[in-house]
């Protein structure tokens, strides 16, 4: 999630390991530079012949897949791979990215990207069906609307396609344009559409007022993502006139992203106390991070998150942390539990690795990986239980790491501070509960129920101070 200085690595394909002739010959072919770096050196004679032979046999693999497979192979090809194997036999988190890849990342990080400014899904039918259009974007101005289905793009149909690579065509340079045709309930015939790309901000805030309580949805944590919370605070506060009772922190389905950005979004929730440590394979590469005096941008005012088997990794420090500093009640049910730290290291020619580097632990000593965090209150989004086509948790996946060191995910110490209400609120509902509708939030139960925990929240400090 965090990209450090002091893990750089060198670019060479196992670059520094010295080879015996069959695949020091294979390798020199190769370009890769084979000089033996001094920790290597340093390892036992034993080691170091067990290495030779492991390579060596790497080189005659290579060779025979090159020879005589099926179809040509490219060296490029086969050595990516081959990266690729050795990383994702590490843990489910480890893995190598192409130079595509790698720019694809950056765009999620940096927040931002040519194209037109629609978020969408894949229907039950395999067409793109628009969620919604972003504020001041080609696609608003365009007037294409939520529930609208993208039937072609410029002219070419997008049954076939991932979602992945109907999104891939819909972005682009800025100032090159694109035909939609788009298909709309009540409209007889389908339509064309055609706009020119602009840079887009990938808007992952929402916010909006339910029930005199302040609603902020963040759907994953990139460079905007702080910046668009205490935007989103001050405009709910603004809205309000000041008299909202509390506040929503929607982390349900975020599935996390950069490591400074979760501190700072705790931050903005807590004005004392530690917000998540890591630990490293080496102790100089440990970490510490505490809350800034004077940071919760709320004043204190009573604030429910919520969470779900979808929150991970980043949302996952940002729930722990304060959940464990009593700044909050986590409601929902429990999270994925990816406990660990990602460093994204660059590679030449454009490429990356992103590699497991630490652990992290919550300011109580939780490690959650693979365990994840329980809610302080449980509630079910729907009466019956839905069936997952992927894995739920962390601990579904291959090659889980290990959790070490720490508490085993449990609260050190059971929550005494919970208000009477938590007793009364269903874990499911009820048997009328209508269907959900992303675009309804009264048929979101487990937001309505936060907000009848904030208003009990906000009726307990008002008597306090009473």
């Amino acid at each position: 999630m965090k990209r450090r200085t002091s893990l750089l690595l060198g670019a060479a394909f196992l670059a520094g390991v010295a080879t015996p002739p069959a695949a020091g010959f294979l390798f020199e072919r190769l370009g890769i530079n084979l000089a033996v770096p001094a920790a290597f050196a340093e390892t036992s004679s034993t080691d170091n012949s067990d290495t030779y032979r492991m390579l060596s046999l790497f080189g005659d693999v290579f060779e025979r897949v090159r020879a005589d497979y099926v179809d040509p192979v490219s060296d490029r090809d086969l050595i990516e791979n081959s990266i690729n194997g050795m990383l994702t036999g590490l843990d489910a988190h480890s893995s190598y990215m192409n130079a595509k890849a790698f720019r694809d990342m950056q765009v999620q990080t940096r927040g931002e990207f040519g194209g037109l400014g629609l978020e969408v899904t894949e229907d039950k039918d395999g067409l793109i069906k628009v969620i919604s259009p972003i504020d001041d974007t080609p696609a608003a101005r365009a007037g294409i609307k939520a529930g609208d289905i993208i039937l072609a793009l410029d002219g070419k149909s997008v049954q076939g396609l991932t979602l992945n690579e109907a999104v891939d065509r819909m972005r682009g340079p800025p100032n090159t344009k694109i035909t939609l045709t788009i298909k709309r309930e009540g409209v007889d015939k389908p339509f064309q559409v055609t706009m020119q790309r602009e840079i887009i901000h990938i808007q992952v805030v929402r916010s909006h007022i339910e029930a005199d309580v302040g609603y902020v949805r963040l759907t994953q944590f990139n460079e905007q993502s702080d910046t668009g919370i205490r935007q989103a605070i001050e405009k709910l506060r603004q809205q309000s006139g000041g008299r909202l009772k509390g506040y929503i922190l929607d982390l349900r389905n975020n599935p996390g992203g950069l490591l400074d950005q979760a501190v700072a979004v705790a931050n903005d929730f807590l004005d004392r106390g530690e917000i998540v440590s890591t630990r490293a394979r080496h102790p100089e590469d440990s970490q510490r991070f505490n809350a800034k005096p004077d940071g919760d941008i709320t004043h204190g005012a009573p604030l429910v998150v919520l969470i779900n088997n979808g929150t991970a990794s980043a949302s996952e420090i940002v729930a722990g942390a304060l959940q464990d500093n009593r700044r909050a009640i986590l409601l929902g049910t429990r999270s994925f539990g990816k406990g660990s730290v990602q460093t994204v290291i660059p590679l030449a020619g454009n490429g990356a690795i992103r590699l497991t580097t630490a652990r992290y632990y919550t300011p109580s000593g939780r490690s959650i990986q693979g365990f994840g965090i329980e809610p302080d209150v449980v509630v079910h989004e729907s009466r019956e239980e839905q069936p997952h086509l992927l894995p739920e948790h962390e601990s579904d996946l291959n090659r889980v790491l290990r959790r070490e060191g720490g508490t085993n995910g449990q609260l050190v110490l059971p929550r005494t501070d919970l208000p009477p209400i938590v007793k009364e609120i269903p874990n499911r509902p009820p048997k009328d509960w209508p269907e959900f509708d992303p675009a309804k939030p009264s048929t979101d139960f487990q937001l309505q129920e936060a907000v009848k925990l904030v208003d009990a929240m906000a009726a307990t400090k008002h008597v306090s101070r009473d």
